[in-house]
């Protein structure tokens, strides 16, 4: 599900409304290498929603805006070249520039030192923020919850408890990640009930 904003973050980050990035979304439990997309209300796109389904409310959501790159880096070679101007060419090498414009003016270094610069960099590699929570089941890629799998035939997707009674698809339990697994279990369990009836 799309997280939604914390009202500091909306003022900062809800009129970038469109922009994207490819950027390693995660948890405490996982993490997804993909499109994030900035929206008016928060964060979607596919690793936002793929993370959103291991997040626990309060919890942060941690964000490489560069996976895999050195951004600053080129800013320790050139001491007259350690400024905010500098820092955020920088960064409009890998992000679009109204993204990393606002990035760079909402995460000042202290300093323009070696540790101030190496700071910004772990920054922009663990950007932190704690959702206000998610845009709910009605803007939901793929949920959880439904019949517990363990009440049916893996076989035939027969009830245990109520016979010549089937569930199949997105009615039970099983959620997987997006990329066309949810429509193949969807297929799949309906073959299963289909042959067994």
């Amino acid at each position: 599900m799309p997280f939604t904003f914390s009202a500091q973050d909306a003022k900062s980050y809800a009129d970038l409304s469109g922009i994207s990035a490819e950027v390693v979304a995660s948890t405490d439990s996982t993490s997804f290498r993909e499109k994030m997309l900035l929206t008016h209300r928060g964060l979607s796109g596919p690793a936002i929603l793929q993370v959103s389904s291991y997040w626990k409310p309060d919890d942060p959501v941690v964000i490489d805006l560069a996976p895999g790159q050195e951004v600053f880096a080129p800013l320790l070679d050139s001491p007259a070249g350690r400024d905010l101007r500098s820092a955020t060419a920088a960064l409009k090498g890998v992000l679009s520039a109204r993204l990393a414009e606002r990035w760079i003016a909402s995460h000042p270094p202290a300093d323009w030192t070696n540790r101030g610069i190496a700071q910004l960099e772990s920054l922009l590699h663990e950007w932190k923020l704690v959702p206000s929570g998610t845009e709910g089941y009605a803007k939901a890629e793929v949920t959880g919850g439904g019949v517990d799998t363990n009440e049916l035939s893996a076989k035939t997707m027969e009830s245990r408890k109520a016979p010549g009674l089937y569930f199949v698809g997105e009615v039970v339990d099983v959620t997987g990640h997006l990329g066309g697994f949810n429509f193949q279990w969807a297929w799949a369990s309906g073959y299963c009930a289909g042959q067994a009836v």
